[in-house]
């Protein structure tokens, strides 16, 4: 899927372009640029830039916003240490994160929001913030849809991820990036590109390069689509009371108040 996802012949590369853009309903009206000449193959195009001003960024110095254009899968409570997947499936903080603590997020609340092949596919800053560790995890790549969400137990703990630890304003939160099926690669600002390689154990990174963000500046993007979740500390923030599963979320848009 990686070398597919890069592929220049011409006609194969804007055949898929359109075919996408046609399936998916793709607004190109909103992409910084509309010919595809300026996209050398296909990944380009799907992690394309946005024109300036396009997604307003809320700047209110208690707001956290949408890192991503998506649906929130989940959003609310960590129930002691246990994150909802769907009804009837929960995961652990540890597991997500693979890690051997979980204090920092016990009772605190979480989002899912999944981003789906029409969505703009690049990562952004949630809050002002600053990445003080980054954890490889290797996995399997399940589709994250709706549907499997409902039927794979521990879904976003098994697949392949990038746990982003971010200090904020308002102390640190965790900040994941899962893959899912057809993902062929995470990149990062910081560090580059994450996957491939693919690593067969968890890896502990070194935060490099650019490592301080500003509310709405870019963090990373997915080579194709997934799913991001972010963990916040108990009582630190309140989300916005209309939010639910099922919620469509633009980049920018304010999902929580600071406390």
């Amino acid at each position: 899927m990686h070398k597919l996802m890069r592929i220049r012949f011409k006609p194969v590369k804007n055949f898929t372009m359109k075919r996408m853009i046609k399936k998916f309903n793709i607004n190109l009206d909103e992409a910084a640029s509309k010919d595809f000449a300026d996209y050398p193959h296909f990944n380009a195009f799907f992690t394309r830039a946005l024109k300036p001003g396009s997604r307003p960024v809320d700047q209110s110095s208690d707001s956290v916003v949408s890192p991503v254009d998506g649906v929130i899968s989940q959003i609310g409570q960590i129930n002691k240490d246990e994150i909802l997947q769907a009804k009837g499936h929960h995961y652990t903080i540890k597991d997500l994160l693979a890690s051997s603590l979980d204090s920092d997020y016990l009772n605190g609340q979480f989002v899912t929001i999944y981003l789906s092949p029409k969505d703009y596919h690049r990562l952004h800053a949630p809050v002002k913030c600053e990445i003080k560790a980054m954890r490889h995890v290797p996995g399997r790549l399940f589709s994250v849809a709706d549907w499997t969400t409902q039927k794979i137990p521990r879904l976003f703990a098994r697949n392949e991820r990038l746990v982003n630890t971010l200090h904020t304003p308002f102390g640190k939160m965790a900040y994941i990036y899962v893959g899912a099926i057809l993902v062929s690669s995470i990149e990062t600002i910081s560090n580059g590109v994450i996957t491939p390689p693919y690593a067969s154990q968890v890896t502990d990174l070194i935060p490099e390069g650019k490592t301080q963000y500003q509310k709405g500046d870019e963090m990373g993007r997915f080579n194709m689509g997934s799913t991001v979740i972010m963990l916040f500390p108990e009582g630190r923030i309140g989300f916005e009371p209309h939010l639910k599963a099922g919620s469509p979320l633009k980049l920018g848009e304010r999902i929580a108040t600071i406390l």
